[in-house]
């Protein structure tokens, strides 16, 4: 059984291409919103749930994987870090899908500021007058806050309702929301830049696919800072950036 971790909007198009040779798959999402998207395809399992480092083993030898396939987001370090430490106890190929970085381009940018981590943002932004706009998603809302900057914070995020909850149960006005799925295009962003007047926005190296480019255009074209928080470094022994060939690979792994 192949094993598949799941975290992006790629996930549908790994699942259906696998889907054309095997249902033979555990498959393995943080959300139940995240499952919900997968309604259609064929999988042997669906966990919903997040799965701490016993949980996953436990079902990676109940289910009896041979393979587990990482297509987590870039920035699920532990989710990752769970992964190998699995498949190294377990003796199971890991292979791991991530997506491109797409910053490179704008590395003479001065305007485009990457940092390290929240400690190192919090030092960026010492500076900056003015409304941020947000959108390094709501699982970041706590390092956000304990930021405590003297800013006004505008945070996109997903419209769920468990998501909505926790903002409100943090006191965020909900004119400080911007709930709504994304990616977002290059000029919606621009209108969200101009409608809150922000003077910088807060994002993540999500690559093409999570709208990381268009976010980087829009902040420019708008004469704005955009601060990336970097992806944290991780060691893979077999990786793949493009979802062809890792399907590819998988094809004639198992057969």
């Amino acid at each position: 059984m192949i094993g598949l971790i799941l975290g992006t909007c790629e996930g549908k198009k790994i699942l259906s291409m696998l889907n054309e040779f095997t249902r033979d798959i555990f498959v393995s999402t943080a959300t139940e919103y995240g499952a919900s998207l997968l309604k259609g395809y064929k999988y042997s399992y669906m966990n919903d749930k997040p799965l701490n480092f016993e949980r996953l083993l436990d079902e990676l030898q109940k289910k009896n994987v041979k393979m587990l396939v990482d297509a987590s987001h870039p920035y699920a370090v532990e989710v990752t870090g769970n992964a190998i430490e699995a498949c190294s106890k377990l003796n199971i190929e890991y292979v791991r899908y991530e997506r491109s970085s797409c910053i490179e381009e704008f590395k003479d940018e001065f305007k485009v500021v990457k940092v390290e981590d929240y400690d190192e943002l919090k030092l960026k932004l010492k500076d900056i007058n003015g409304t941020i706009l947000n959108t390094t998603g709501s699982r970041n809302l706590d390092k956000i806050l304990a930021l405590n900057l003297k800013n006004r914070i505008i945070y996109r995020v997903l419209p769920t309702v468990k998501v909505l909850s926790e903002f409100h149960d943090r006191n965020i006005a909900l004119d400080d929301i911007i709930a709504l799925k994304g990616p977002v295009s290059y000029e919606l962003n621009c209108a969200f830049i101009r409608e809150y007047k922000a003077q910088a926005m807060l994002l993540k190296d999500s690559g093409m696919e999570g709208g990381t480019f268009d976010k980087i255009r829009a902040c420019l074209d708008c004469g704005i800072y955009a601060f990336i928080i970097e992806r944290k470094k991780m060691d893979y022994n077999r990786v793949f950036h493009n979802v062809n060939d890792l399907v590819e690979y998988i094809k004639g792994a198992i057969k």
